[in-house]
């Protein structure tokens, strides 16, 4: 009776063989990919109809490939999903292809086994990258794969490396290439990624988790990161404050510099401590900018970190100041006070999902834009959002921590 709950697609390892042995024979034997046979053999419904578990009464011993999210913050909230599929198959091995500079989300992760890095630099460059990489898939013999990541190329991969379960959101013209594939709820599209995300599981009967975000921080991570503030002096009995002044995707999603400067000089005048300017190696001139311009009232570790140092460091602050970006989500997923300023980007779909965060944002006709530079000139939605009103809200936090 409970074999009902096994995809058919594993039920009949017969059949599933055989067409993996028709793919490696195309595939090796032919600079040409016939696609029309491979369709025909990979894509037939009858043979490949996925039937997923409604519950976890039995568990299965799968090989799980998730195709991560290719931006920090993306991956942050694909963190739930990642969570629910441990919950829902915990006899599973759940592997992460990722991007290099994601992969640092899921380290220590106790729901993942392994962290496969997708090297489009290097081994996995565009064209016989893309095939290098599907064998690379092919050879750790996948059963299953979730693909967090909505592109086309996603679900090709996937497919040429013979995956015969390949769940995602039919997007991108790669519905035929998915079995089965997820149509797109509209309203999903209206409302939190980390909710959009969830509702591939949605679409395929498995059991949610919730929406509580995950970043794991080993204790010498931690450790290194006491390490490093305490080289600079920062007293941790005291406000440790940070802020994040850069964004990537263009200069629409930041806040000007500036006026992170005058907020850092007035916060240091308050409390004696120094500010922590974070970032990413693009971001070290602008860190470095804010600090004189802030007459030293800032300790500039932009670009000195890495990503794993970065988070540890966030979970050390008592209020992290930040633009609409990865690190946002970071602070979101350790539960830190946050003000969160957001300009042309769409707070419903990406506000920190920590109930200590406040958001601040102008309200102005031309946004959300979701372009990454102001197409007006003006820059009216962070224009209008004021050093005093940021500095008032940050007061208010700090002061509540104090007592």
């Amino acid at each position: 009776e409970n074999k009902k709950f096994l995809p058919m697609a594993l039920q009949d390892k017969k059949r599933r063989n055989a067409g993996l042995k028709f793919f490696h024979s195309n595939f090796f034997h032919s600079n040409f990919l016939k696609f029309n046979s491979l369709k025909t053999d990979f894509m037939n419904t009858e043979s490949l109809k996925i039937d997923f578990p409604k519950s976890c009464s039995e568990n299965f011993d799968m090989r799980i490939l998730i195709r991560s999210a290719n931006w920090v913050g993306d991956a942050i909230m694909t963190t739930p999903v990642i969570r629910a599929v441990r919950k829902n198959y915990p006899d599973s091995s759940i592997t992460i292809l990722s991007k290099p500079w994601v992969a640092p989300v899921f380290h220590n992760n106790p729901y993942v086994d392994e962290i496969m890095i997708y090297d489009d630099k290097a081994r996995h460059t565009k064209g016989m990258g893309t095939l290098r990489l599907a064998g690379d898939l092919r050879r750790k013999k996948f059963d299953f794969a979730l693909l967090m990541q909505n592109a086309f190329e996603a679900g090709l991969i996937v497919f040429l490396a013979g995956i015969p379960i390949r769940l995602g959101y039919n997007t991108d013209g790669r519905g035929f290439l998915l079995n089965p594939s997820v149509p797109m709820n509209p309203i999903l599209k209206k409302g939190h990624l980390i909710d959009y995300y969830r509702g591939i599981l949605k679409g395929a009967n498995l059991k949610d988790d919730g929406r509580k975000l995950d970043i794991f921080i080993t204790l010498e991570t931690l450790d290194k990161a006491r390490q490093i503030l305490c080289s600079h002096d920062v007293d941790l009995a005291r406000p440790v404050i940070g802020i994040n002044p850069g964004a990537t995707g263009g200069t629409a999603k930041r806040w000007f510099p500036d006026r992170f400067a005058l907020l850092t000089k007035r916060l240091y005048k308050r409390y004696q401590v120094k500010i922590i300017i974070f970032g990413g190696p693009g971001d070290s001139f602008l860190g470095e900018y804010i600090r004189k311009k802030s007459d030293n009232a800032c300790i500039n570790l932009a670009g000195h970190t890495s990503l794993e140092q970065a988070f540890a460091l966030i979970s050390l602050c008592s209020l992290f100041i930040t633009n609409d970006s990865g690190l946002m989500h970071a602070a979101a997923a350790l539960n830190i006070n946050q003000i969160a300023i957001i300009g042309s980007t769409d707070h419903i779909a990406t506000a920190p999902a920590n109930l200590n965060s406040v958001i601040v944002k102008a309200q102005v006709p031309c946004s959300p834009c979701l372009k990454p530079e102001c197409r007006y000139g003006h820059h009216r939605c962070m224009d209008m959002i004021s050093v005093d009103r940021v500095e008032t809200l940050a007061l208010k936090i700090l002061d509540r921590i104090k007592k």
